[in-house]
């Protein structure tokens, strides 16, 4: 069973399932790039057990969520009925159905990247918007954790992200990383404009919960950090896609 739950974690990452002050910010940023489309129709396209769904449906808007994996789903399901069972590169919708589609560290580990970012515009209106998260290659650790001699050990592995490509790929088959070349290169010669296009650190909240005011401090720091040339070591990149 552990074995299970950990292979779990390495092909399809470990969702949000407590709501904290890390959560909260990405909402309040992603209600900001939303702008009025939250009060449109939205799809969170991999949304684990529905936490986002959840905090969202209360927003104004149409929720749906769609998750790969059957027990995530069915979990999310118990927050909001509209929740299908699916993969992202063949969403189950309507060309141009959404105004406002989440993909919330998703794409790192769909089978195929160039196929969702499609898909998502697919099934985007005209003057929709996507709202990426996806983590950044600068971040000095690997936080899906790495295979070694075919075994998986689970955590934040330092400077894996750092070694040449091949390498990495051999340590962390399981999971992309993307630098912002590799993110821009998923919509060549589509119909889009870049809204914005940022890296952001984290809330750490087990360091805040462990550390407390030290960890508070440290979080500050790393985020004023977002607006400084040192915005390229964040945990993750946020870009807003309009179509």
């Amino acid at each position: 069973m552990i074995k299970q739950t950990m292979e779990k974690a390495a092909l399809r990452g470990e969702p949000s399932y407590v709501w904290r002050a890390g959560q909260r910010r990405r909402l309040e940023m992603i209600q900001r790039a939303a702008e009025d489309r939250m009060r449109g129709v939205i799809l969170e396209n991999g949304c684990g057990v529905g936490m986002y769904v959840e905090q969202l449906s209360r927003l104004g808007g149409k929720i749906y969520g769609l998750e790969y994996d059957f027990e995530r789903a069915a979990q999310a399901g118990q927050r909001n009925p509209g929740i299908i069972n699916a993969a992202g590169e063949f969403l189950p919708y309507p060309a141009a159905t959404f105004d406002l589609i989440l993909s919330h560290e998703v794409l790192e580990h769909v089978a195929d990247d160039f196929l969702a970012v499609r898909e998502m515009l697919r099934v985007l209106k005209p003057g929709g918007r996507a709202l990426i998260f996806v983590p950044n290659r600068g971040y000095p650790f690997e936080t899906h954790g790495i295979y070694w001699r075919g075994k998986y050990y689970f955590g934040n592995k330092p400077f894996v992200n750092y070694l040449p490509r091949a390498w990495r790929d051999r340590l962390a088959p399981h999971v992309r990383v993307y630098s912002a070349g590799d993110l821009a290169r998923l919509f060549d010669g589509l119909p889009v404009k870049f809204v914005e296009r940022t890296v952001i650190f984290g809330a750490y909240d087990n360091i805040i919960a462990r550390f407390g005011p030290f960890g508070k401090v440290l979080r500050a720091i790393l985020q004023f950090l977002e607006r400084t040339p040192l915005s390229g070591l964040g945990l993750s990149h946020f870009w807003v896609v309009e179509k």
